[in-house]
């Protein structure tokens, strides 16, 4: 491999890797918005929430990596061609592998990287991320037991603590008991755990005491202790097992569902997508950087408009990536259709790689080139027009 070569690879890749991280941090972000209930009202830790959240950055990358390269890609040529670089590597005889090839060497590999994410990595995170939501759901100490509020575990059943430290110990606990209809008992404890034991999970209070009060007479009695144990057992939801969406599958096992599994039985079109659809989504990359060469691999003189190139690749790459989209929600409603989400990528790695080789651009590409360059250019004069009417307002003041 040549020195130019590495260079453009590295710079490519660096950019990509800056471009993703960037992208990925947003779109976290907002992801990590709709899960901050984990906090606030499920009583989770911050490191608990950093955990879940993080359990979606696998699918949320092979969303953004055609993305985050086309960007990279985009930089990396768009600079070169602004230090004439293409213009030196032209002039000296090299052909045009020499950009081409790097370029499908990063494609390749970000290619690589969303196969390893779409085959194994994200499936793994989506359905670790549904076991862990499903556990919060059904955690007694996240659901009931938060700090300065009285909590109805159940009616005629009331829990309350002062405060519950981060190692899990329990402090100023009241729960008031009031289920028998003859007697009510209110417990007190100074400290308190929850713990698993027998197959039960008891509320162990130390340093209490229990009040005793009958519906019927005045009378009560107290009872102080040091230790007491309350069966919490019959308070805490049913664990249920999670059940896994198509996404959350593992790839092989996407379409050898057992009989037993009534969401493979009522959704068998959406396995059937999800399998096709992580075998074509990692092509995307190909056809991208294919499309980059193609409008801004060769070089080009200042009296060229690279940003009108730029645009036009930007463009043509996200009318590719929505006629994807497209295409699972046709593959969703008719299974049999699936090569549709295979030819889309496909036929334009082949219309991209006939232009690079003929040197020229397929007449509807020409096009919507040409379509784009006029509206570009009727949106400067209309901009140019009304700056100069804002000109000359300003002179006239």
């Amino acid at each position: 491999m040549k020195t130019i070569e590495r260079y453009i690879i590295r710079r490519s890749l660096g950019a990509f890797i800056m471009s993703l991280a960037a992208m990925s941090g947003v779109v976290w972000s907002t992801q990590a918005l709709r899960q901050l209930d984990l906090v606030t009202s499920k009583g989770q830790t911050l490191l608990q929430f950093g955990y879940i959240t993080a359990l979606a950055l696998p699918f949320l990358i092979l969303i953004i990596a055609p993305f985050a390269m086309m960007l990279a890609l985009i930089i990396v040529l768009n600079a070169m061609s602004r230090d004439s670089e293409l213009i030196v590597i032209n002039a000296s005889g090299a052909s045009k592998w020499v950009v081409l090839r790097p370029i499908l060497v990063v494609s390749i590999t970000i290619t690589g990287l969303m196969y390893f994410l779409s085959m194994y990595l994200s499936p793994i995170g989506l359905a670790e991320l549904r076991s862990e939501l499903t556990r919060v759901r059904v955690d007694l100490v996240a659901n009931i037991i938060r700090p300065g509020r009285f909590i109805p575990i159940e009616e005629n059943l009331t829990f309350h603590i002062r405060n519950r430290s981060g190692d899990g110990l329990l402090e100023g606990l009241l729960l008031d008991d009031a289920r028998d209809p003859e007697i009510s008992f209110t417990y007190t404890a100074e400290t308190g755990r929850i713990i698993e034991a027998a197959d039960k999970t008891l509320l162990v209070m130390l340093d209490g005491t229990i009040q005793r009060r009958p519906r019927t007479g005045p009378d009560m009695s107290l009872v102080s202790f040091e230790s007491y144990g309350f069966d919490l057992s019959s308070m805490i939801p049913e664990a249920r097992e999670p059940v896994f969406k198509a996404s959350e599958r593992p790839t092989f096992e996407l379409l050898r569902a057992t009989p037993d599994d009534s969401y493979a039985a009522n959704n068998w079109s959406q396995l059937v997508v999800e399998f096709h659809d992580r075998l074509s989504v990692p092509l995307y990359p190909i056809a991208f950087g294919l499309i980059i060469f193609a409008f801004l691999g060769s070089p080009k003189t200042t009296r060229q408009d690279q940003g009108l190139a730029v645009a036009t690749v930007i463009a043509i790459a996200v009318l590719l990536r929505t006629a994807g989209f497209g295409a699972t929600l046709i593959v969703s409603a008719a299974p049999n259709l699936f090569p549709l989400l295979y030819a889309i990528p496909i036929i334009v790695i082949a219309l991209a790689a006939w232009s690079i080789s003929l040197n020229r651009r397929p007449w509807f590409v020409q096009r919507l080139v040409d379509g784009m360059q006029s509206l570009l250019y009727g949106i400067r004069s209309v901009f140019s027009k009304l700056i100069g009417r804002k000109n000359q307002r300003t002179a006239g003041l």
